[in-house]
């Protein structure tokens, strides 16, 4: 560490992966900045759902609380309906001390992290726009910016971390290799609407169509559609009609929400890439969608930041304290990211295809709706709870179709199976 450095670490981006960055290093004892360009509270195009785990990790840091207490209603019982009168009913397994699902406002979740960060002794500077990082040689040395109206500062840190989004900042100028990267497949709108109660969580596979519904906060409920990208330049030209055609094809759920008032604007956005990135080099880190970036259709983006800041704050703290290299250190959370999240990004890809339910798969889905316990734990592979490529495999088709199909057979339902299962999850993140 630098003498002059008044920081140990600087975090760009203060929504859901900095915040928690900023606050599980601070907790350390970490000399941490965290810097955004907006101010708080403040929304943002959100998939909405914190997954078990997500909810799980806010429990064990003592912030679920803080939710529960600003009327975040939470989700057990979840309703998934696949056509042609096909649905599974089911419950969440437990995960971390959680079995419940939220689908908080952004204007709520990232205030209550970056409130989090600064009472655990992280520097905030909200209306902070960085314009440059600073190097010498090789490494990222700090950056340059300015706050709303003010002189440009440059400020200095042993580590930049970048949880500026999947537009990231510091990745572009620290030029962050892509790998995995795959096409946009799907474009995503959604909008919260009064006077459409539910009694937990719904969610509607048709042809080309995803459909989440979920309570969220000021009595408000969220329903969200996905549809395939080719249909968008022909979407966009009537949006709102779009949206709702996609709900007129879920049962009464197009009359329920028109017996209801939209209380905000319908929020679309077709930019949905599906990439990972390189997470760290001298002097700096990624952390959140400017690290991994994924369709929202498998709702797992808010979970997947408050699992990476756990892992990379770990990573730093080990490094900054001198238990052994910083680079080594960032080497093994690199490792072990990809482990925790490759298997979801796979999932979330075919998902994100939107395909039909071919008859094969239909009767694997039947075979899981006669078994309670079965159900849930599907559920729960769609949560994370249950990691998808363990769930979605030959040996759990055979479980669940029973002996008595042939081998071959099986394999096939199986790899057929797992492209219908992705497809089936349509919730939000």
């Amino acid at each position: 560490m630098r003498a002059a450095d008044r920081h140990d670490v600087i975090v760009v981006g203060a929504r859901i992966a900095g915040a928690a960055t900023a606050m599980l290093l601070a907790r350390q004892g970490v000399r941490v900045l965290v810097v955004d360009r907006v101010s708080f509270p403040s929304d943002t195009i959100s998939s909405h759902q914190l997954q078990v785990p997500g909810v799980a990790r806010l429990r064990q840091w003592g912030l679920l609380g803080r939710l529960t207490a600003a009327g975040t209603p939470p989700v057990r019982q979840v309703r998934l309906d696949v056509g042609d009168g096909l649905v599974l009913d089911g419950q969440f397994p437990a995960y971390g001390g959680a079995d419940t699902l939220l689908s908080p406002r952004r204007t709520l979740l990232d205030s209550v992290l970056v409130d989090a960060a600064r009472e655990a002794g992280a520097e905030v500077r909200e209306n902070f726009r960085v314009t440059q990082l600073t190097t010498a040689g090789d490494r990222v040395t700090g950056l340059r910016g300015s706050a709303r109206g003010g002189p440009a500062v440059t400020e200095t840190a042993s580590l930049v971390i970048g949880a500026d989004g999947k537009r990231s900042l510091v990745a572009g100028a620290a030029r962050a290799r892509r790998y995995r990267e795959r096409p946009v497949r799907s474009f995503a709108s959604y909008s919260y609407w009064a006077g459409v109660p539910v009694s937990g969580g719904e969610l509607y596979q048709r042809p080309g169509r995803a459909v989440a519904v979920f309570p969220t906060n000021d009595d408000l409920t969220m329903v969200y559609v996905a549809a395939r990208m080719t249909e968008f330049a022909l979407a966009r030209a009537d949006l709102e009609g779009h949206y709702l055609r996609a709900l007129d094809l879920c049962g009464d759920l197009g009359e329920r929400v028109r017996s209801g008032s939209r209380a905000e604007r319908i929020r679309t956005t077709p930019d949905q890439p599906n990439a990972f990135r390189w997470p760290y080099g001298p002097g700096w880190a990624l952390v959140g969608d400017a690290g991994v970036v994924m369709d929202s259709v498998s709702a797992q983006g808010m979970t997947s930041a408050l699992r990476d800041a756990d892992y990379l704050s770990a990573a730093v703290i080990a490094g900054l304290g001198g238990r052994r290299p910083l680079d080594a250190a960032l080497r093994d959370h690199h490792s072990r990211r990809d482990r925790a999240i490759r298997g979801m990004y796979d999932f979330t890809l075919r998902l994100a295809a939107l395909g039909p339910v071919t008859s094969r798969e239909r009767r694997f889905l039947a075979a899981v709706t006669a078994d309670q316990h079965e159900t849930d734990r599907f559920l729960g592979a769609f949560a994370g709870i249950v990691p998808p490529e363990q769930y979605f495999t030959l040996g759990a088709a055979v479980r669940i179709l029973g002996p008595r199909i042939s081998r071959d057979r099986t394999a096939a339902l199986a790899r057929s199976s797992e492209r219908a299962l992705a497809r089936a999850k349509v919730s939000a993140r």
